[in-house]
């Protein structure tokens, strides 16, 4: 296949719900943030345990998808990217830290095969850590940030955190939106968020200054 007919794969059996039964149990994550008022805001996050895979809980594939891609169906299934905050907050949080696995760069970082062996070094390090806890570590993250408001035809990507907490991946939008490679994970986060009591639109949350 292409890349973008992969990508047009992938869609259609995520589409269908040929998806783990594991991610469909969301992990609360908590942010905290003073206000310019001076007031404690408290909010929850909502958050796929691991990130977007297609198959089941016996034999699945974690699979990249390029931003047009994965805001498409988080957008259908009521989700967005997560922040680079919230990667941060998630990683923290995580009950289990794998250690990123980097591969030979060129251009097969984009092949299927790829896709498989870094699949397979992720599955032979994850064997403490049980299906559905909340783990992080093993990819980099798509994430949304306001750098894309200029670049619209760009692809965000950030994390990979090291065991110190230090993320390999600073905040980049060199690639074009349809890059996809073998590092990225799409971590799904519900597009409702609590705050302070409250339950909010997140994507309202984000555009208020």
């Amino acid at each position: 296949m292409s890349s973008r007919g992969r990508q047009r794969a992938a869609l259609a059996e995520l589409r269908q719900g040929n998806i783990p039964h594991f991610l469909r149990n969301l992990k609360p994550v908590r942010l905290s943030q003073t206000l310019v008022s001076g007031e404690m805001a408290t909010a929850i996050i909502w958050v796929m345990p691991d990130y977007l895979a297609i198959g089941s809980d016996e034999d699945f594939l974690r699979i990249p998808l390029a931003y047009p891609s994965a805001t498409a169906f988080a957008k259908e299934f009521g989700f967005v990217l997560p922040t680079k905050k919230m990667v941060d907050a998630i990683y923290e949080q995580s009950a289990f830290h794998l250690n990123p696995q980097p591969m030979p760069p060129g251009p097969q970082m984009r092949s299927n095969r790829y896709f498989l062996k870094h699949q397979q070094k992720i599955e032979a390090q994850r064997t403490q850590c049980p299906l559905g806890e909340l783990i992080s570590g093993h990819k980099k993250d798509v994430v949304l940030t306001n750098l894309l408001r200029s670049k619209p035809d760009r692809i965000a990507i950030y994390g990979w955190h090291r065991q110190n907490g230090e993320p390999i991946q600073p905040l980049s939008i060199v690639h074009g939106a349809w890059y996809a490679d073998y590092s990225h994970g799409i971590r799904l986060v519900s597009d409702q968020v609590w705050i302070n009591g409250e339950m909010l639109p997140i994507l309202d949350v984000l555009n208020n200054p």
